[in-house]
């Protein structure tokens, strides 16, 4: 596919296709756009506005698609949903291209900012492979780096094309530009073993005024919040569950009100800092991360207006990068009486569980966001996002049943 820009042609190419790769894509770019922030590197930026131009593409060819599907007033309403789905990616993308740009232009961020971003950003690096590395010319199936460091290749740049899903049988090129997500001590070997040099990790400066302080952590519980409500609309979709839709809504409502929050401590630390102009850039992630929380809404649109969920949107989540599984604990399985984080679920999985349904009747029905201290019990069902593997692990440890299929 030509991410160059110029004139764009229709292809018959499967929507649920195009969709899969939308949906990566969007979520590599708000990991992106987050860690060129935290590094303050102009080379993340840069990738993030080539994803960018690649999802305008995407999001051209998959509304030509549509249009040539519809033929009917039938067909047009069942295909509605998958134009808002369409239409969310899209703006996912946009949202990630305008921090990248805070990056790219200097706009202006305050030290407070990347001090604060390393744990709500999970480290994610650019790395070029060398033609002599360890890496080159061996299948990511061969190198079994994410069994053996925790860290996942989440996507490759080779020449002017992107592997936004590669699998065990993508093979690595030298001349390769590898983004390594994953745990410090992981990155890092796997990043000498690209590049044949050292990983230097950014030092993040020492944060100062306070309420520069808390509007910078108003805009990382907004990211995190955003991120959230993304993964539980493609949920809402996937599973049909309006239940879920609603949950989306009320962390659109809480991104909002945050984000009213942050303008306050803003403006009392405008008043306290010798150049209010560069505060400009925490205002144009605030907007971003808002414009994020908006797309989530639009995604499980369809599902909160009674529309269901249409075959071609449900099997494009199935087939994404990262899979959304929803399972149940078994009873007497591992997981029935124990907490999250007694398990290491995500260290022991590689899955991240984003929500999780009460069987008991005294408690609400969703636990959203649920931390290290929540405990699971037979009959509670949750929502995890990760590989496949991870999932049928975590099937495995629940008694749960999954199918890749």
């Amino acid at each position: 596919m030509d991410s160059s820009g110029g004139d764009v042609e229709y292809e018959p190419v499967g929507v649920k296709q195009v969709l899969a790769e939308m949906k990566d894509t969007a979520e590599l770019l708000i990991d992106l756009s987050f860690s060129a922030v935290l590094n303050g590197s102009d080379d993340i930026a840069a990738e993030v506005l080539d994803l960018e131009a690649r999802m305008d593409l995407l999001q051209m060819r998959a509304r030509m698609s549509l249009l040539m599907a519809a033929r009917t007033t039938d067909d047009a309403e069942q295909l509605a949903p998958v134009l808002g789905v369409v239409g969310a990616a899209e703006k996912i993308s946009d949202a990630a291209g305008d921090v990248a740009k805070v990056v790219l232009e200097d706009i202006g961020l305050p030290d407070a900012m990347r001090a604060a971003l390393p744990e709500a950003v999970e480290t994610l690096v650019r790395a070029e492979v060398a033609a002599d590395a360890d890496l080159a010319g061996r299948t990511l199936g061969d190198l079994n780096v994410e069994t053996e460091t925790g860290v996942r290749v989440i996507a490759i740049r080779r020449r002017d094309d992107w592997i936004t899903n590669p699998d065990r049988d993508t093979p690595l090129e030298g001349g390769d530009t590898v983004l390594l997500r994953g745990p410090d001590e992981g990155v890092a070997d796997v990043y000498r073993r690209a590049t044949g040099v050292e990983y230097e990790p950014p030092e993040p400066p020492e944060p100062g005024i306070e309420d520069l302080e808390r509007a910078v952590d108003s805009i990382v519980l907004m990211k995190n919040i955003s991120e959230l409500a993304v993964d539980l609309a493609y949920g809402s979709v996937l599973f049909d569950s309006e239940e879920v839709a609603e949950e989306v809504v009320e962390l659109e409502a809480e991104v909002d009100a945050l984000q009213s929050r942050f303008e306050a401590w803003t403006l009392r630390a405008a008043a306290r800092v010798d150049d209010p102009v560069s505060l400009r850039g925490l205002v144009h992630l605030a907007n971003a991360t808002e414009v994020i929380s908006d797309a989530a809404v639009e995604i499980s649109e369809g599902v909160l207006r009674g529309l269901g969920t249409h075959p071609v949107v449900e099997q494009a989540v199935k087939e994404s990068d990262e899979v959304i599984v929803r399972m149940t604990v078994a009873p007497d399985s591992e997981f029935d009486g124990v907490t999250l984080g007694a398990r290491e679920v995500k260290t022991e999985t590689g899955m991240r569980v984003i929500a999780v349904r009460r069987s008991r009747d005294d408690e609400r029905d969703w636990v959203i966001q649920p931390g290290p201290e929540t405990e699971l019990l037979a009959g509670d069902v949750f929502i995890a996002k990760g590989t496949r593997s991870g999932a049928e692990r975590l099937a495995a440890l629940t008694g749960s049943e999954y199918s890749s299929e």
